[in-house]
């Protein structure tokens, strides 16, 4: 295929654009369970400024600031915590990860630090391993799908320079014990990062809802670092996420500094150069709008339609929910005990059909909601398709196991 030689009319190329789309997964109509976050309109007027260079556009370096030490506040940072925007939850991992090793490199003398993570961390750490050139050592879970923190102190060593937990973790929605495993750092003088890409808009407004919620964030000593998506539950356009550490010497690991450019010096705070503001403004305009007491609202919104979907999970024979169930995460797998188990992919497949999105993953094969505010006015149509399509299925199974979560063809 190649670019066409000569420009075609605009309104030619929207329509196209608007063709494609014709299959993609209807989010606007809440009928995907994770993927698209809607939130406001962005600021069109940073469409086009560059975050590469806050001297040149100081809004944005204020943007930052400010983004970040209202997130730090939520997260009960302290007063010398530090942070960075990011492009989203991978970007802010990676980072924490070369954090995590620079300081090994300069305190302790370790020049690839190893990385324990349960096998429900998220696939970031070990695409961050992979790009650093760091190993990594993955335990098991416990039945409660928790991280088996006596299965993570067996796996570090004085080579370990990261340890993590997760808040919640991703696949069925499951805080770890976050206080075990920034003990358990701390013996190895390791950096404990706790990734909250997916709870870190959600687990302070449930706890302000009285929902119990386990100590996970900056409230627990020994968590150097944390990431949170703005993008997911807090309802911005993608994408825009935040890393935070402690204080900023933890943070200055993460910064690449070069001065031996006919260009000039050089500072490079994340991975990214040259950035769109846009994703910046659309953060800081949806916080400002929403504040902590729309953030409540929502929440609230999201922990009741996620109950309910439980509750209808749990309703059908041959199904059941996979971890305790508490947020905004919902995983659903073949109950085994059942006289006449589902199988989840065929189950998928028939509410596919019905034109909802649900995550295929595994193991064991389960189907993954990131439930969000979007659900809340079609959850009821939702759990009356998915009785259907249950009935549909029982019995019948499909050979397709993939459990495919890629950009990658």
């Amino acid at each position: 295929m190649e670019m066409p030689q000569q420009g075609r009319n605009a309104d030619d190329v929207i329509a196209d654009l608007r063709a494609k789309r014709v299959d993609d997964a209807r989010w606007q109509d809440g009928r995907t369970f994770g993927l698209v976050f809607d939130g406001e309109q962005a600021a069109l007027m940073y469409l086009h400024e560059n975050a590469l260079n806050p001297m040149a556009f100081p809004s944005l370096g204020q943007i930052q600031n400010e983004v970040v030490a209202w997130t730090a506040g939520l997260l009960h940072g302290p007063d010398t915590a530090a942070g960075f925007l990011t492009s989203g939850g991978t970007e802010s991992i990676q980072c924490a990860v070369l954090a995590a090793r620079e300081r090994g490199r300069a305190e302790r003398g370790i020049e690839f630090g190893e990385i324990v993570v349960a096998e429900s961390a998220h696939a970031a750490f070990h695409k961050s391993a992979h790009m650093y050139g760091m190993p990594i050592h993955t335990t098991k879970v416990r039945d409660d799908w928790t991280a088996d923190v006596d299965a993570m102190a067996e796996a570090v060593s004085d080579q370990t320079v990261l340890v993590v937990g997760s808040a919640p973790q991703f696949p069925q929605g499951v805080v770890d014990p976050i206080p075990e495993i920034a003990q358990l750092a701390a013996t190895v003088d390791a950096n404990c990062h706790v990734d909250a890409c997916m709870g870190g808009f959600v687990l302070p407004f449930a706890e302000m809802l009285g929902r119990p919620v386990p100590p996970w964030d900056f409230r627990v000593d020994g968590v150097h670092s944390i990431s949170a998506d703005i993008h997911k539950l807090g309802y911005a356009p993608k994408g825009v996420s935040v890393v935070l550490h402690r204080t900023k010497e933890l943070r200055h690991y993460q910064i690449f500094l070069f001065d031996a450019w006919l260009g000039g010096f050089y500072g490079s705070p994340n991975l990214q150069g040259t950035r769109s503001g846009l994703p910046m403004a659309a953060a800081w305009a949806v916080m400002q709008h929403l504040g902590v007491d729309g953030y409540v609202e929502l929440t609230a919104k999201v922990l009741e339609t996620a109950d309910r979907v439980r509750a209808g999970i749990s309703a059908i024979d041959g199904l059941r929910v996979l971890g305790s169930g508490d947020y905004h995460l919902v995983a659903m797998a073949a109950d085994p005990d059942a006289d006449d188990p589902l199988d989840v992919f065929a189950l998928g497949d028939a509410l596919g059909e019905r034109q909802w999105y649900l995550d295929r993953q595994g193991p064991p094969d389960s189907l993954h909601a990131t439930v969000s505010n979007g659900n809340a006015a079609v959850i009821g149509q939702f759990l009356e398709d998915l009785h259907a399509a249950a009935d549909e299925v029982r019995g019948r199974s499909t050979d397709d196991r993939s459990t495919t979560y890629s950009a990658v063809e």
